[in-house]
């Protein structure tokens, strides 16, 4: 991960933005964003993959990340924020456009791709797990074209 004023304070919001907060298997969501953030290699996409849940899945808004990080960042992030009533396939579409918000998908799929990750999570059914096996695999194809 890439350490620099910027990363650190990515770094701490998104730890207190996420703090309580669990995934699938029960194990501390921060370690979600943190490791999409090892996987980066600039300071502007390690920002994006420390906060890229951060407006979706917990209270902090837009407004409040304007104020903190510079317009690359806040672009990207923008097209990473699913918006619920947006087709998942045409948000992935919107984010190849972006180099940054690109990078930080394609490590958050190959991230939510390891089926490992589910160990202990028993709200998993095989029909789940293939649902989202298919779903990352046609987001990752998208991406890569």
């Amino acid at each position: 991960m890439v350490y620099t004023p910027l990363t650190i304070k990515a770094m701490k919001l998104a730890y207190a933005a996420h703090h309580g907060q669990t995934d699938k298997s029960g194990v501390p969501y921060i370690f979600h964003p943190y490791h999409v953030a090892e996987q980066m290699a600039d300071e502007f996409t390690t920002c994006v993959a420390l906060l890229h849940d951060v407006v979706e899945d917990t209270g902090l808004t837009f407004k409040e990340l304007e104020e903190q990080f510079p317009k690359e960042v806040l672009d990207a992030l923008r097209l990473l924020t699913h918006e619920r009533e947006t087709d998942y396939f045409e948000y992935v579409r919107a984010i190849k456009e972006n180099p940054i918000a690109k990078a930080v998908k394609l490590a958050d799929i190959a991230h939510n791709s390891d089926e490992p990750r589910l160990t202990g999570c028993r709200d998993a059914t095989e029909e789940q797990i293939t649902h989202w096996r298919e779903k990352y695999a046609k987001a990752k194809r998208i991406l890569e074209e």
